[in-house]
């Protein structure tokens, strides 16, 4: 690049690289484009030309059908979001927990280190919609006082005591990601091993670990449905309602349109957050 006393002129080499980067990416782009396009046409084409297409379109895509029974569905679906929303900072708060009783060295917290690996274990080991059939059906039978019997709050609290154990092994490992000369350097400057935690490790550890978070609160926005087993009128049980009016399927189209909406832009989001990472870790990385 050339300059003068009051401008930066880019210089005729740069400017042809930039052209020919520009002719690339259009060129990339159309083959993608034409690509994705002939291969949409085969899937289709092929589906539309199966001897079974008629009866599926009947069963699963009949409009009438979809739009009877959106409302009742996008109802239902609200629940799904409300557990969703409380559930979700419920599980982060004992996931961190967790991960800071599984780090404890200290020989007089060796129980609390020891349960923590115990509950992580445990419910890490047990299918998530077991866990909402133990939950949801075993803790009314006890018939213990103060005990909560909504299902929705059951089959809620499951969904925390399984992802709870998952979160807790993401927020631990990030914890372990962080190198010792942090710790140290904190407590040379004298902060004590508590602070050096707080204002040191755990703010870079969260960071590191937001992305897979996201990638579990993606998981746990679809397991919600897992909760319609106990009784509770969310989507996926309100779809069920109105298929077995008249065995057509296609309301359960509707809810797995719901679904869609709520966890693709959760899902390009966490993309977005680990490019950005990446971006970050490189040489020269802003």
């Amino acid at each position: 690049m050339t300059a003068t006393p009051d401008t930066w002129v880019k210089s005729e080499r740069q400017l042809a690289r930039e052209r020919a980067r520009r002719r690339a990416g259009i060129r990339n782009g159309s083959l993608a484009a034409a690509s994705t396009i002939v291969f949409l046409a085969v899937v289709v084409g092929g589906v539309l030309a199966s001897p079974g297409w008629p009866s599926v379109q009947d069963k699963f895509f009949d409009w009438g059908e979809f739009k009877g029974a959106f409302p009742d569905v996008l109802d239902g679906f609200w629940m799904n979001v409300r557990i969703f929303l409380i559930a979700e900072p419920v599980i982060l708060v004992l996931g961190l927990l967790v991960a800071l009783a599984r780090g404890l060295r200290n020989p007089l917290f060796f129980p609390l280190r020891a349960l923590a690996v115990l509950y992580t274990d445990v419910f890490r080991g047990i299918p998530t919609i077991l866990l909402v059939f133990m939950i949801g059906f075993g803790l009314p039978a006890l018939r213990l006082q103060g005990l909560p019997t909504d299902p929705a709050v059951l089959g809620g609290g499951a969904l925390v005591l399984s992802y709870g154990a998952y979160v807790a092994e993401v927020f631990r490992a990030g914890i372990e990601s962080i190198h010792p000369s942090q710790r140290s350097a904190a407590r040379s400057l004298g902060l004590s091993q508590a602070q050096a935690l707080r204002f040191v490790v755990l703010p870079q550890a969260v960071r590191r670990v937001v992305p897979p978070l996201l990638n579990d609160f993606a998981s746990l926005q679809k397991d919600t449905a897992l909760v319609g087993t106990l009784g509770v009128v969310e989507a996926l049980r309100q779809a069920q309602i109105h298929s077995a009016e008249d065995f057509n399927y296609t309301p359960y189209l509707a809810a797995a349109v719901l679904f869609i909406a709520l966890t693709v832009p959760m899902a390009r989001f966490t993309d977005h957050l680990a490019a950005r990472a990446e971006r970050r870790r490189a040489p020269g990385g802003k």
